[in-house]
């Protein structure tokens, strides 16, 4: 479990059928079963190198992140170690677990900070985002300022000190970047579901009659 607060950029490389990972000098010692954030995805320490280590990356990581790509050409990727229960829990609970990939729509200088827009390439993801609401971008968390109807294009407003600190500083229109959605949204869903008289049913039965006759008012 993590914060999607960053706490070192380092890098990552292809090592046969894995990856090295370079820069946890910031956060270490680490030790043999680890659990490191990188851009946002949980890898296990398999090794200790230098200030880093090596990490063995399944197909499933592969197929629904970015790190298969910024492997092979020694990509900057944010870091940080698993949360502790006597941790400050100064950002919101991300599991590691890349729900969907994202891309970069727009991004916007203002005069105190960034805005960033980002759409899901999977468009089944946008009904986890709404406004305020918080999400793990390559491994930062971040909140929702606003949003599509659907979700599936949303703005991300970034202070400076994010920008400096993380990666986001080298993204670039038309790039792509892991994304994870609020667990509690995932949670709800499940129980409502559940709750509505079986696991099968989708989130698609919540609809704004739904919500209105359980106490959600939109205006409120």
């Amino acid at each position: 479990m993590f914060t999607g607060l960053v706490q070192a950029v380092g890098r990552i490389q292809r090592r046969g059928g894995g990856v090295v990972v370079e820069g946890c000098g910031a956060f270490g010692p680490l030790a043999l079963g680890d659990s490191v954030a990188v851009d946002g995805a949980c890898l296990t320490v398999a090794d200790c190198v230098g200030d880093g280590f090596r990490a063995d990356v399944s197909e499933e990581t592969l197929g629904r992140t970015t790190l298969g790509r910024k492997a092979e050409r020694g990509g900057a990727v944010n870091l940080e170690p698993a949360l502790r229960l006597s941790d400050r829990l100064g950002g919101h609970l991300v599991s590691g677990h890349i729900d969907a990939i994202g891309t970069v729509e727009a991004i916007e200088e203002l005069p105190q900070s960034w805005q960033l827009t980002l759409g899901w390439t999977s468009p089944r993801f946008g009904r986890y985002v709404c406004e305020k609401a918080s999400i793990a971008v390559d491994g930062i968390s971040l909140t929702v300022a606003s949003c599509s109807d659907d979700g599936v294009r949303f703005d991300l407003a970034v202070i400076p000190h994010t920008w400096s600190v993380t990666t986001l500083r080298h993204l670039a229109v038309g790039d792509q970047v892991n994304l994870e959605a609020d667990q509690l949204a995932r949670y709800a869903e499940r129980l409502l579901a559940l709750d509505s008289g079986g696991a099968d049913q989708s989130a698609e039965t919540i609809s704004a009659g739904w919500l209105s006759e359980h106490g959600w008012d939109r205006s409120a």
